[in-house]
């Protein structure tokens, strides 16, 4: 059961983004969560809170009129109060003029059990290729 836990708040995640529900998104977060998306944007690992996760987020995400991040064959691991999770993931995102930006990769996650469920602490992406016009 706790796999599936762990499963569910990564799937989560990418649920809640991708339909703009920032409050819902906020609850998988732990207080300070490292992002990793150097693969794509280069730069280094941030830690941040989860506001200014969703801040930056709903800045990147708005861009776009519709955003669908699918998830598949997650791994997961549990160690006593620690846990992680690798799948890999198809992202799309549609344009306002209809155009597609696509990438696919994998998606590393860490996670810590609290008082309120598990909750992610790391984030790392790892793209393997993309199509389209970011």
């Amino acid at each position: 059961m706790e796999r599936f836990d762990v499963i569910d708040v990564c799937l989560r995640m990418a649920w809640h983004a991708d339909r703009r529900q920032w409050a819902e998104l906020a609850e998988v977060f732990s207080d300070k969560v490292t992002l990793d998306y150097t693969s794509l944007n280069g730069g280094e690992p941030v830690t941040l809170t989860p506001a200014q996760i969703i801040d930056g987020w709903q800045a990147a995400l708005g861009g776009y009129a519709a955003t669908q991040h699918l998830l598949g064959h997650p791994l997961a691991v549990v160690d006593g109060d620690t846990a992680s999770c690798t799948a890999p993931f198809q992202a799309t995102h549609r344009k306002s003029d209809d155009t597609l930006w696509t990438l696919g990769g994998t998606y590393r996650f860490e996670l810590a059990r609290t008082d309120g469920g598990w909750r992610i602490t790391a984030v790392v992406m790892t793209a393997a290729w993309n199509d389209g016009v970011r």
